[in-house]
Formats: C-alpha cells, sequence, structure tokens
C-alpha cells in the first residue's frame, strides 16, 4: 500500500507565497503521474497541477503563471509552489498520485489527506 503525507498548508495574506509537499511512502514498485486538486467550501474538487514521471507538467487556467509543479522522482514527492495567492485560491489542497504494486503492472490510484491552504484579502 501507498501513502501520500502532504505539509505546507496555512494561513497567508493575498499576494503571498506558499510552497506544499507531498511524500510517499510505503511498498511499491514506482510512483507514476502525480497531481494537485483542491476543493473549497461548498464547490467539487477540481484540478489545480499535474507533472508526469518524466516531467510534463498541466496547469488550470486559474493558477497557470502563478503556481508551479515540479518532483523529486528519487525522494517521490511532489511539490507545489503558490505565487501571488488570492482569496479564491483559499481551498484545500489533496495531493493524488498513480502508484504501481510491487506484484501488478496496473497503476492505481492513491490520495493523500489534504491540507488547508487559507488566503486571507
Amino acid at each position: 500500500q501507498v501513502q501520500l503525507v502532504e505539509s505546507g498548508g496555512g494561513l497567508v495574506q493575498a499576494g503571498g507565497s506558499l510552497r506544499l509537499s507531498c511524500a510517499a511512502s510505503g511498498r511499491f514498485f514506482r510512483i507514476g503521474d502525480m497531481g494537485w486538486y483542491r476543493q473549497a467550501p461548498g464547490k467539487q474538487r477540481e484540478l489545480v497541477a499535474t507533472i508526469t514521471r518524466g516531467a510534463s507538467t498541466n496547469y488550470s487556467e486559474s493558477v497557470k503563471g502563478r503556481f508551479t509543479i515540479d518532483r523529486d522522482n528519487a525522494k517521490n514527492t511532489v511539490y507545489l509552489q503558490m505565487n501571488s495567492l488570492k482569496p479564491a485560491d483559499t481551498a484545500v489542497y489533496y495531493c493524488n498520485a498513480e502508484w504501481r504494486p510491487l506484484t501488478s503492472m496496473r497503476y492505481l490510484e492513491v490520495w493523500g489527506q489534504g491540507t488547508l491552504v487559507t488566503v486571507s484579502s
């Protein structure tokens, strides 16, 4: 099994920055694509950014140019650098990863527990 542990959330003023981290642990053959999603109060969970194992990235339009996703494959960790934060970025941020078990060719999906980001105006 794989666990994702997120860190780095908190309270920040508008215009400020935060850096989220998400580390995968457990027994697995490989971690594949990783990503960040967020869910604001009363809204559905939405994609923020994803990154492949080869470092190809994809961003939602709402964060493009302000957020940067990157990863360290040796540490099985994905990061989200968030700059120029806005109150609209306030949400619980969830880490997501695809992982391959030791004894299977099929990738499975796992979610982190979420970390709260609050941006004050």
